[in-house]
């Protein structure tokens, strides 16, 4: 097999890359957008073609390069399903598996705690355990939902629980270390070594770390898998008459079907209530609910609707928290962007969060301003 662990020095980020020299597929780990040509290189200097392009999380520090790749290869993305990134082909949970080369497979063991949606990739000895645990560190939990006492689980109860022998793989690493190994972590680790669980939630509260310098821009873009605005927008509003949905732009209908994913635009239409106009502006009469715009700024400076709140979808789960209008999650919401593609993918995203009365608009602004 060949492995590879590479170094993106801006940021700190590690990326690794896996290749079977026989059925020559390839699998790249937390791929950095700026080194994008460096990976064709790789790619086209062992003869291999690549098959997934995976994510232990969404990164608030660089933009991935995995839509990129994804565009120049026809590789499938794959972030965590809580993570928020709907463009991904492959929504993953821990238990899933990813079958590459020959007889080669990657399981995923879900880590969360850095955020929400993060997840660790166990492949034969070696564990690339992204952001929730480094060599003598961890991620922190301060930003993007994440939770001190969720990451001590994971690590605990999850990555501890491996072989001694199992080699850790970090996403990033700052004192020029590149492997260690979970006997090693287990012992020494001074973030959570000897703790417990309430010692180490207020270690991890008390850190006090100023904001990842990159993040207002790498969190929307990393939950487009590096894709532009028009990209996303492409992805998840298609024009009239294309399947709706990322899976139209991924290329799902090319994976298997145990593997393919539906259209997670019609998913979520299905899982949420859409509201045509009319019903909408009875709603606003008799209800006075939130209104949330949750398009890009540049759609809302040209027009919204009265009294909306912009928060785009790329940054919703990040930024509704400190959003006065939504503190209450029992208050009427009324959701919409453009067409409503993003529209229902929020309006489920706060339903999960615990909204229990959102709805969104059918067709969007569009639809409201033809009304």
């Amino acid at each position: 097999m060949i492995f590879q662990q590479l170094f993106d020095q801006e940021t700190w980020t590690f990326t690794y890359f896996i290749a079977d020299p026989v059925s020559r597929e390839a699998v790249i780990i937390d791929p950095v957008n700026s080194h994008l040509d460096d990976y064709m290189e790789l790619l086209s200097e062992h003869g291999t073609k690549l098959k997934y392009s995976l994510e232990t999380h969404v990164h608030a520090d660089h933009i991935t390069a995995g839509g990129l790749l994804r565009q120049r290869t026809g590789a499938q993305t794959g972030v965590g399903a809580f993570c928020g990134a709907e463009s991904a082909d492959h929504q993953i949970q821990g238990g899933d598996v990813f079958r590459f080369g020959n007889d080669e497979q990657i399981n995923i063991i879900a880590t969360p705690g850095h955020t929400p949606g993060s997840i660790s990739f166990l492949w034969r000895d070696k564990v690339f355990t992204g952001d929730a645990l480094f060599i003598d560190g961890c991620g922190r939990t301060d930003f993007q939902g994440g939770d001190p006492g969720a990451l001590y689980d994971s690590i605990t109860q999850k990555l501890f629980t491996l072989p001694d022998d199992t080699l850790v793989y970090p996403g990033h690493d700052y004192n020029g270390r590149r492997v260690s190994n979970i006997a090693q972590e287990r012992g020494r680790n001074p973030r959570i070594a000897g703790k417990s669980r309430d010692e180490f939630i207020e270690t991890m509260n008390s850190l006090e770390l100023p904001p990842p310098r990159l993040i207002n821009q790498s969190v929307p873009a990393n939950r487009r898998c590096g894709l532009t605005e028009d990209e996303w927008q492409e992805a998840v509003e298609p024009p009239a008459g294309m399947p709706d949905g990322p899976a139209a732009q991924c290329g799902a209908s090319d994976l298997p079907p145990a593997a393919a994913p539906q259209s997670l635009v019609g998913q979520a239409k299905a899982a949420i209530t859409e509201i045509s106009v009319n019903e909408a502006k009875r709603l606003i009469a008799d209800s006075n609910p939130t209104i949330v715009d949750v398009r890009e700024p540049s759609e809302y400076e040209a027009g919204a609707l009265p009294n909306a709140i912009l928060v785009p979808r790329g940054v919703l789960e990040f930024k509704i928290g400190g959003i006065p209008d939504l503190s209450d999650p029992t208050k009427p919401v009324l959701v919409y962007c453009l067409t409503g593609g993003r529209a229902s993918l929020a309006a489920q995203t706060m339903q999960l969060l615990g909204y229990s009365n959102v709805v969104s608009l059918a067709g969007g602004y569009q639809a409201w301003n033809k009304a």
